[in-house]
């Protein structure tokens, strides 16, 4: 029982994370492009969407850091260590607000490196272990969302639209953990 409420996590984190940048885009309004803008200026020091922003971030955080002490006991270490270290990242992101200065900004962008690459890799790291239990649609979808984010979030860094790969990157690696989090708890 308490495996499955920790699972849970993975469903309800993602879900705040999502609905706070789509409400935020939504409030902010015509000065906000959820193609162009990263999903952090919604969080930026004087954007009036900051409070809601932070919330979506620390919601995530904590549903997903409570989802990788599940994930631990249904496929083991690197993959619920990829989620650990997604959720700690994302919270650090909350704490390092774009605009407060060039030194946090810089921060920032470190933490959300370090998110990008454990939310893409948490996927990719569960699949083998996945697929020796014989769920093979769940490691074939991990490998397929590990693969996509991971190309969605680098094109988010190299110049492609930032927010629109941010939201394919993220959404994607997220619709993972949603879709285990919730095997995990219908096993248990």
């Amino acid at each position: 029982m308490r495996t499955r409420r920790l699972a849970l996590g993975g469903a309800i984190g993602p879900s705040i994370f999502v609905a706070a940048w789509v409400g935020g885009a939504a409030i902010a309004g015509s000065g906000y492009s959820s193609i162009e803008d990263p999903i952090s200026r919604l969080a930026a020091v004087d954007a009036s969407t900051r409070p809601l922003m932070t919330i979506g971030f620390v919601g995530f955080g904590l549903g997903v850091g409570a989802f990788a002490l599940a994930l631990r006991r249904d496929v083991g270490g690197p993959a619920a260590m990829a989620a650990a270290v997604a959720a700690g990242a994302t919270v650090l992101v909350a704490c390092a607000p774009l605009d407060r200065s060039s030194t946090v900004d810089r921060l920032h962008g470190l933490f959300a490196g370090i998110g990008y690459l454990a939310v893409s890799a948490t996927p990719l790291l569960a699949a083998p272990r996945l697929f020796e239990r014989g769920a093979q649609r769940l490691a074939a979808a991990g490998v397929a969302a590990g693969a996509v984010s991971t190309v969605a979030l680098a094109a988010s860094l190299l110049g492609a639209p930032t927010g629109l790969f941010q939201r394919i990157g993220l959404t994607t690696a997220d619709a993972w953990i949603v879709a285990c989090a919730v095997a995990i708890a219908i096993r248990e």
